[in-house]
C-alpha cells in the first residue's frame, strides 16, 4: 500500500454506501407523485435497504475469516454497483423496493469489513480516535449528499440521484481492486509484517488453520457473542444511536416540506446543518475523551442526548427540530466511536464475526425503528419525536449499565468477555 493510504481505501469504500441513502432523501416526494405511492411506500424504500444490510451483515463477516476481507469487499461492492442501478432503471415502486434491498445488501460489505479491516491493523485506542476522524470525514459527505441530491433532483429527476450512487461504486470497486491489501492476520509475525509494512511485500491469503471453517463454528461463535452482555449491550448502543437517525431521514423530507412548507433546497440546508454537527464534534471527539476521561464523557454525552430527545417531543418549528436533531448529533458523535470500538474488541478471536453482528444487529433495528416510524408517521412532527425518545430511554438505560457492570469504563478493552 505505497500509492493510496489504508485510510483512503477504506473511506472511499464507505463513502458509496454512507449517501446512498442521505442523497436520495430530497426526492421522495417526487418519487411519490411519479410512482403514484404513499409516502410510507416511499419510506420502505429505506426499510428495506436497512434489512438487506441486515441480513448480508449476518454473512460478510465469518465469511471473511474464511475467504478474507479483500476479496468479500470486491464482491459485496459489485453487488452495490448492481443495486443502485437497478434504482436507476425501475419502472415501478416494487422494482425500487428490490433493487434498494439489492443495494443495502451489496453496502453492508463496507459497513462489516471496514472496522475488522481497522481493527486488524490498529490498537484499541488508536482506532477509536480512527473512528472518529473517519466519522468526521464521511459525515462531511452525508451532510452534502441531501443538499448535491437536491441539485441533482432538481436539474435532472430523482433517477440522477441512483445514477450518482452508481458511478461512486464503479470507482470505488476499482480503486479497492488495485489498492485494498488483504488485512486478515494469520499469525503475530505476518500481522506485524502487514501493519507495519515490513519484508512480506504481498500479504498472504492463505486461511489460518486455528480458526475453523464449519457451520458448528459460526454457530458457536454468534452463540458466544449472543450470551455476553458486555457484548450485546456495547453493540446495541451505538446500533439504536443510528437507528433515531436514519428514522429522520425517512420522515425529515414530508416533514421539513409538507408540514413546515419548506423548500427542497431549504430542507436540504437543514439536513447538512445536522449532519455537519455530528462531523465536527466527531473530528474532536478523541481530544475531548482524553481531556475529559471516558467516564465524563459518556455522562456528558448522556445528558446532551436526553435533553435533544426531550426537546424532540416540543417540534413546534421546524427550528426547534432541527436544534434537537443537531444536540442528538453532537453527543452521538462523542458517545458512537467509545462504545463502538470496544464492541468489536470484547471477543478479538473472531472480529469478523463480531462485527457482522453488530451490523445485523444495527440495522435489524434501525429498520424496526425506521419501519415503525414511517408507520407511525400522520403527518405530525411529534410522531418522530415521541419515537426517538423511547429509544433514548433505551439507549441511556443500556449505558448506564455497562458503566455499572464494568465499573471502570477505560477498561473495557482488557475487560473479561461474560
Amino acid at each position: 500500500m505505497t500509492a493510496i493510504s489504508l485510510p483512503f481505501v477504506l473511506v472511499l469504500a464507505l463513502l458509496s454506501s454512507c449517501i446512498e441513502l442521505e442523497i436520495s432523501a430530497p426526492s421522495f416526494p417526487d418519487i411519490m407523485n411519479q410512482l403514484q405511492v404513499s409516502e410510507t411506500m416511499v419510506g420502505l424504500t429505506i426499510t428495506y435497504n436497512l434489512v438487506g444490510i441486515f441480513i448480508a451483515s449476518l454473512i460478510y463477516g465469518p465469511v471473511s475469516e474464511y475467504y478474507g476481507r479483500r476479496r468479500i469487499m470486491l464482491i459485496g461492492n459489485a453487488i452495490l454497483a448492481i443495486g443502485a442501478m437497478g434504482c436507476v432503471l425501475t419502472p415501478s415502486i416494487e422494482w425500487l423496493l428490490v433493487s434498494r434491498f439489492i443495494q443495502g445488501f451489496g453496502a453492508a460489505t463496507s459497513a462489516v469489513i471496514v472496522s475488522v479491516i481497522i481493527s486488524d491493523v490498529y490498537t484499541t485506542d488508536r482506532a477509536a480516535k480512527l473512528y472518529g476522524v473517519m466519522n468526521a470525514v464521511f459525515t462531511i459527505f452525508m451532510a452534502l449528499a441531501p443538499v448535491l441530491g437536491g441539485f441533482i433532483n432538481a436539474s435532472i429527476g430523482w433517477r440522477g440521484n441512483y445514477g450518482i450512487v452508481a458511478v461512486l461504486c464503479a470507482i470505488s470497486w476499482l480503486v479497492l481492486f488495485f489498492f485494498l491489501p488483504e488485512t486478515r492476520p494469520i499469525n503475530e509475525k505476518i500481522a506485524k509484517e502487514e501493519l507495519e509494512g515490513g519484508d512480506s511485500e504481498k500479504p498472504t491469503n492463505k486461511r489460518s488453520p486455528s480458526r475453523g471453517t464449519g457451520l458448528s463454528k459460526v454457530i458457536r461463535d454468534y452463540k458466544r457473542l449472543l450470551t455476553s452482555f458486555l457484548f450485546m449491550s456495547t453493540a446495541t448502543v451505538p446500533s439504536l444511536l443510528y437507528g433515531c437517525y436514519m428514522t429522520f431521514v425517512a420522515i425529515a423530507p414530508f416533514i421539513y416540506m409538507k408540514a413546515f412548507n419548506f423548500a427542497i433546497m431549504t430542507y436540504t440546508i437543514h439536513q447538512g446543518i445536522i449532519l455537519s454537527s455530528f462531523a465536527i464534534m466527531s473530528q474532536f471527539s478523541g481530544k475531548i475523551t482524553e481531556w475529559l476521561g471516558v467516564r465524563k464523557t459518556i455522562s456528558m454525552s448522556l445528558g446532551l442526548y436526553g435533553f435533544g430527545a426531550t426537546l424532540m417531543l416540543f417540534p413546534n418549528t421546524a427550528y426547534i427540530l432541527t436544534f434537537a436533531m443537531t444536540l442528538l448529533s453532537t453527543s452521538a458523535a462523542f458517545l458512537y466511536p467509545i462504545v463502538f470500538a470496544r464492541s468489536i474488541e470484547v471477543f478479538p478471536d473472531i472480529k469478523g464475526t463480531a462485527s457482522s453482528a453488530i451490523m445485523s444487529l444495527r440495522y435489524l433495528l434501525c429498520s424496526g425503528i425506521t419501519g415503525m416510524g414511517s408507520y407511525l408517521y400522520d403527518g405530525k412532527p411529534i410522531m418522530l419525536g415521541i419515537v426517538v425518545f423511547c429509544v433514548t430511554i433505551v439507549i441511556i438505560t443500556l449505558t448506564v449499565n455497562i458503566q455499572k457492570r464494568l465499573g471502570d469504563v477505560d477498561e473495557i478493552s482488557h475487560s473479561p468477555a461474560t
